[in-house]
């Protein structure tokens, strides 16, 4: 499909630079396949789902990715900055780096906060600014050191218009987040508090986790025509053998599966086969969902209002329908629903083909 059928013009002041508060008084527009919306509020999703029915969160954490520092080459220093995009072994990250140009294969590169610094050598350079950056420590001492002289690498969309604070690094983290492994956050995690949480258990909605560590691959910009040309990076995802019996159960039962974000949907639908049922997963999955794809597990999907020609809007509009995802974006616009990580959400049903 063209790129551009998945176009929308979307005013700046509908981008959310903060979240709500509390998290679960954020909108979620109830969309229809049949077109009707429905406005309602995250803390009202208990009694939008039935007794039975799962939902599935992605308990990944996001790490402190975003990296200042220093290159060094024949006594010249040059200030850089470092995104960590993927771990490639106790030593080593893959990384995306600004300005590349900077950069050369054999380069040292100083990471450093107020307190700390760490060096890295550059071992690799490929094209569009990605590095592979070989650390002076490693194992469980690297991953302390990054998280000490790091920051979470909020969204270009909003990092673009304020710097990030330390109320970012309690709002860029959902209330599952117990796996460090992340660059962004699930964004769909971040409208659930603890209240919300009981109100769902109490309702007999089950709640199951598993893990997306989100990277690159789900945010990358899409700069070819038609879909069929994009490439998706590969990110890691996680189902344990007794999470994946027990959604099996729930489908068995007649409960439905709510997956809490892109990124957990991503998931059941990698470990889905074609009879619709899920078994452990422990791999890495670059599953790119356009119109046209057949989803084998998933029946709802809460999810927030993305970008423009995005991957996830692609995904969305082959959830519920491309002119149904459209007419929902114009709606949640005229009635000034927030976008992005900080934004609004929407309670999408599957469309039936």
């Amino acid at each position: 499909m063209l790129v551009d059928q998945f176009n929308f013009d979307l005013p700046e002041d509908r981008i959310a630079l903060r979240p709500m508060r509390p998290r679960d008084a954020a909108r979620m527009l109830i969309v229809s396949p049949n077109n009707q919306f429905l406005d309602k509020q995250v803390s009202d999703l208990p009694f939008m789902l039935r007794p039975g029915d799962a939902l599935v969160i992605n308990n990944t954490k996001v790490i402190h990715a975003r990296l200042k520092g220093e290159r060094f080459r024949n006594g010249v220093k040059a200030a850089i900055e470092a995104t960590l995009i993927e771990k490639l072994n106790e030593q080593s990250w893959i990384a995306l780096i600004k300005p590349a140009k900077k950069l050369q294969v054999g380069d040292i590169v100083k990471f450093y906060s107020d307190r700390i610094s760490i060096e890295a050598k550059v071992e690799n350079k490929e094209d569009g600014g990605q590095v592979t950056l070989i650390f002076d420590h490693t194992s469980n001492d690297l991953d302390k050191i990054i998280e000490l002289i790091g920051a979470p690498p909020l969204p270009p969309y909003i990092a673009g218009k304020r710097p990030a604070d330390k109320q970012d690094e309690l709002d860029y983290q959902t209330y599952f987040a117990s796996k460090p492994g992340a660059i962004a956050a699930p964004t769909a995690g971040l409208h659930f508090t603890k209240e919300l949480i009981n109100k769902l258990l109490q309702s007999d909605i089950k709640i199951f986790s598993i893990t997306l560590h989100v990277g690159a691959g789900t945010f990358v910009p899409v700069k070819v025509e038609d879909t069929k040309d994009h490439i998706m990076q590969r990110e890691f995802a996680y189902i344990d053998k007794e999470t994946a019996n027990q959604l099996n159960r729930v489908k068995n039962d007649g409960g439905r599966i709510v997956a809490v974000g892109t990124t957990a949907l991503r998931v059941l639908e990698s470990a889905s086969n074609e009879n619709g049922y899920i078994s452990s997963y422990s791999d890495f999955t670059d599953i790119f969902i356009t119109p046209g794809y057949k989803f084998k597990f998933t029946d709802l999907l809460l999810t927030n209002f993305h970008l423009p020609k995005s991957t996830l809007f692609m995904l969305v509009s082959a959830f519920s329908g491309l002119s149904t995802m459209h007419l929902a974006y114009s709606y949640a616009i005229k009635n000034k629903y927030r976008f992005y990580s900080y934004g609004d959400a929407c309670l999408l049903t599957r469309e039936q083909i």
